[in-house]
């Protein structure tokens, strides 16, 4: 198959495609959505960059994001607290102010809608702007 080409899995057929081609999917959409960079190799060593997607700009509004997908469409996921503490350190490895963990259903409209999970001191910030942008 060339590069670039989607194999098309037919009806009955198992999937054979790795986890990382839907991992790489979901961290480009995220990346594009919110103005990121993809890290390259995420994951596969403890020498690569860390998080999956990384927003720059000022301190106070630097993100470092980790993605996590479901390779089938499904109408639930695990949540795992191991995922938000590594992010933390991470994100100050990286020097990011800010952290989250994207995650959405599954590859296929419209379980791949992403989903961000914020701590609570970053969802009273937008709480708080959201208060002063209707004033």
């Amino acid at each position: 198959m060339a590069f670039g080409l989607r194999e098309r899995v037919k009806e009955g057929e198992k999937d054979t495609r790795p986890t990382r081609f839907y991992s790489h999917r979901q961290e480009t959409a995220v990346a594009k959505a919110v103005g990121g960079k993809t890290t390259a190799n995420s994951g596969a060593t403890d020498f690569s960059g860390k998080g999956d997607v990384l927003i720059s700009g000022a301190y106070d509004e630097s993100f470092l994001l980790e993605c996590k997908t479901k390779v089938k469409n499904s109408d639930s996921i695990s949540i795992k607290r191991e995922w938000f503490a590594k992010n933390k350190a991470e994100a100050v490895f990286e020097g990011k102010a800010h952290q989250a963990v994207v995650f959405n259903f599954g590859p296929d409209a419209p379980y791949n809608e992403n989903h961000y999970i914020i701590d609570e001191y970053l969802f009273l910030e937008l709480l708080e702007y959201l208060k002063r942008k209707e004033k």
